[in-house]
């Protein structure tokens, strides 16, 4: 029977909104896993009978993984199969969460959560890669982008409410095995729904620098996780560092001599490309530093539940997924320069004011300093994935997307290490309400800057016809 055009079309659309539907939750389940846990911690220490040290483990473990392995991730979706890996990934993520689940011991839960960190090392990127197939068309792929986005924002509404309520109600287990159910949806509509894609034509794994990169992310993460236990001038944080800053000159010398390298450099040479990359890094590097300081304000000097302090970060995190729904049709419409700048500078307006906190403490400045920030945070972050997976080839979409991930982890570590020693220079090693004020101000002003400093980027290297970018295939 011959379908007629409409008909293909909805048949069409059908399929990429299962697609859309399987990477949003795929982003969703990643960002959930890595915002419950830490509200679990003292439940953890208590069943298990774990010390601090291994405490640490447990968080530190899947984030070290998931930050290492971003860049490989998105070449081995290009390689190997975007649809093939991203399965892989939901496929170890849920292996992880069980593995957690019926942990009888610390060690068992540090090895699940770092199943669960390669899980979502592998299918992050590929989701966005696999969306950037799907979506040809600019307009429909920036918009798409924006929903899939906007899943962040919804991980940071529902994790630590979610947590908090399940941790005290049924037991810290439940928050692994709870998030079991939304896994096995997400293999079963990727299974039914998305095609596979691959471009391996001319290029090869390039072990070196795969290694090479491995090694420069995890040392870098390394250094910054366990850098305030440590000491930033201990032997292990100064040797990390060193490890880090080796392994990435030596994976820029290997980029330029290698045949089917890793990062081409040719792609950084794309203004646009390489400006997007620049706006992710200083997106992060100011909101995951105010991310760590806003809850430990709220909870230590106001004197917050953790539960409480959730509900008070609800005004960014409800803006956020609002905002990030419709800054799609806003690229669209004005092209992406426009909601890149103003989203880049109403976060550095909203970390601004919450710099003021010293002079003016009312939650009601906090609120409003965090529904604007929230709301230049949604208006941001689809259109500079947007804009950087459109601006490479499509055979580069894996590499591209783990890239755009990778500048954002890496401004993330760098923005918590950074301005979080800042703070700690200001605030010293008091615990008391005006030590933490104390520090607050100088860290909130210095993320502030980062913002604007990207606004500035945004506006004078992204053009308001980036998101057309090189021909899709």
């Amino acid at each position: 029977m011959t379908m007629t055009l409409s008909q293909t079309r909805s048949r069409i659309i059908g399929g990429t909104t299962l697609i859309l539907l399987a990477m949003s939750l795929g982003v969703l389940i990643a960002q959930i896993d890595t915002s419950v846990v830490n509200l679990a911690v003292k439940q953890i220490g208590a069943s298990l009978n774990a010390g601090v040290t291994a405490l640490q483990c447990v968080v530190d473990a899947y984030n070290l993984v998931y930050a290492s392995l971003l860049l490989t991730a998105g070449t081995l979706a290009d390689l190997y199969g975007r649809r093939r890996i991203f399965l892989l990934g939901i496929m170890l993520f849920t292996i992880g969460s069980v593995v957690c689940g019926l942990a009888p011991n610390a060690v068992v839960l540090v090895a699940g959560r770092a199943i669960a960190g390669l899980g979502a090392a592998l299918e992050v990127p590929t989701s966005l890669a696999i969306l950037t197939v799907a979506y040809p068309d600019a307009k429909e792929r920036t918009h798409a982008l924006g929903l899939w986005a906007s899943c962040n924002g919804l991980a940071f509404v529902v994790g630590p409410t979610l947590g908090g309520v399940l941790v005290d109600a049924v037991g810290w287990r439940s928050i692994f095995l709870l998030i079991i159910p939304p896994c096995v949806a997400t293999l079963a509509l990727t299974a039914a729904a998305v095609p596979e894609s691959k471009d391996p034509k001319d290029r090869t794994l390039d072990l070196p620098g795969q290694t090479l990169a491995i090694a420069g992310l995890g040392a870098l993460s390394l250094a910054v996780i366990e850098g305030p236990r440590w000491g930033w001038g201990s032997p292990g944080s100064l040797a990390s560092l060193a490890t880090s800053i080796a392994a990435a000159l030596l994976f820029l010398r290997r980029q330029a001599d290698a045949d089917g390298a890793l990062v081409p450099l040719w792609m950084l040479k794309n203004r646009v490309f390489s400006a997007s990359l620049g706006v992710a890094f200083a997106m992060t590097f100011g909101m995951y530093a105010m991310l760590f300081l806003t809850p430990l304000y709220l909870q230590s000097a106001r004197g917050s539940s953790a539960l409480m302090a959730g509900i008070e970060l609800l005004p960014m995190s409800v803006a956020f997924v609002v905002v990030s729904q419709l800054s799609g049709r806003i690229a669209n419409a004005f092209g992406p320069r426009l909601p890149m700048t103003a989203g880049m500078a109403m976060m550095g307006a909203g970390l601004f004011m919450l710099a003021l906190i010293p002079l003016d403490d009312s939650l009601v400045l906090i609120e409003v300093a965090l529904f604007v920030t929230g709301c230049g945070l949604g208006l941001n972050t689809g259109p500079v994935n947007a804009v950087a997976v459109a601006n490479v080839p499509a055979a580069r979409s894996g590499t591209a997307s783990g890239l755009v991930n990778t500048a954002r982890m890496v401004g993330a570590t760098l923005g918590v290490a950074v301005l979080g020693a800042v703070f700690a220079m200001y605030a010293g090693a008091a615990s008391e309400s005006r030590h933490i004020v104390a520090g607050l101000a100088p860290a909130y002003v210095g993320g502030g800057l980062s913002e604007m400093i990207g606004a500035v980027a945004a506006f004078t290297l992204i053009r308001r016809d980036s998101l057309r970018g090189l021909p899709r295939r």
